[in-house]
């Protein structure tokens, strides 16, 4: 017994040891933006920083406007399509599919996660990219190709996620409301899916942290260009993308953008998944 109990605490050990190592590492890398980001943005000030439209280093422009506008359309575009579609998938798997079909398509839907962002973006390029050049005009390259193709790289958090949380929901939830002559599609809607409220909130705000965080397929069919878009059909630029882009070559103050473009990253994805949550609980209550 005692044997054993020794083994516990020695597991125990490890895995606290495991856990404050990651929560270091994520400091560790959080402090270092910051220090590197900070200085330079009150150097050159927030709202030049924020609200200018020219991004020419070379010339001391470091406007993020364009960029910042960039991220956000191309992050709420790919929610738009994502989450209604991932959460209708969801539904369909847990409510309506029959086990043996769930049991395939669930592995296979977490498998899309795993696979690496540039063959979604070559597939875009190669695919996507030219049908709407021939179809709608345009480049091809554009925030509306940077939309659906995010949209459907967060498919697989959303649905996997959505699936738990509404797995989550007891049966008995389910049968009163059927026992009290509700229908399956009002028994989802009315009471299922407030039940699941929260676990589908938290597949939103993972799915949008994937969005405004993609860098590789976003680079590789938006365009890149330095401007605002004025329709759906005009090239972007997004944050992750002008860091990944120039960060090799940069030094000095164009450097110290770079970092400082990494914690105005930082700062958006953390307002964003405090609204999100702030909403979820405003709506909870009433």
């Amino acid at each position: 017994m005692n044997a054993a109990r020794g083994g516990e605490k020695l597991i125990e050990r490890v895995l606290t040891l495991v856990a404050a190592s990651s929560i270091a590492i994520l400091f560790i890398i959080t402090f270092f933006i910051f220090k590197e980001g900070l200085p330079f943005i009150f150097e050159i000030g927030p709202g030049k920083l924020v609200g200018a439209l020219d991004w020419a280093p070379t010339k001391g422009k470091f406007g993020l406007l364009p960029m910042i506008v960039g991220s956000l359309l191309a992050t709420g575009g790919a929610l738009l399509l994502g989450v209604p579609l991932g959460l209708s998938c969801a539904i369909f798997l847990v409510e309506f599919s029959k086990p043996r079909v769930r049991r395939v398509l669930k592995p296979a839907i977490e498998l899309l996660a795993g696979i690496p962002s540039v063959v979604y973006g070559f597939l875009g390029v190669v695919f996507l990219v030219p049908l709407i050049r021939t179809q709608l005009g345009g480049p091809g390259l554009s925030l509306l190709a940077g939309a659906l193709i995010l949209g459907i790289m967060i498919l697989p958090t959303v649905i996997s996620i959505s699936m738990d949380a509404l797995e989550a929901v007891p049966r008995s939830y389910r049968e009163g409301s059927l026992a009290l002559g509700a229908t399956t599609a009002q028994t989802v809607s009315h009471v299922v899916l407030p039940a699941a409220r929260s676990g589908i909130v938290t597949a939103v705000i993972l799915g949008m942290g994937r969005a405004i965080g993609e860098t590789m397929a976003v680079i590789m069919v938006t365009g890149n260009a330095l401007d605002l878009p004025r329709s759906p059909l005009d090239p972007i630029r997004t944050l992750t993308s002008n860091i990944a882009l120039e960060l090799g070559y940069a030094s000095g103050k164009h450097q110290q953008a770079l970092f400082a473009t990494g914690v105005i990253l930082f700062v958006m994805i953390m307002i964003l998944n405090l609204a999100a949550t702030a909403t979820s609980r405003r709506r909870a209550r009433r």
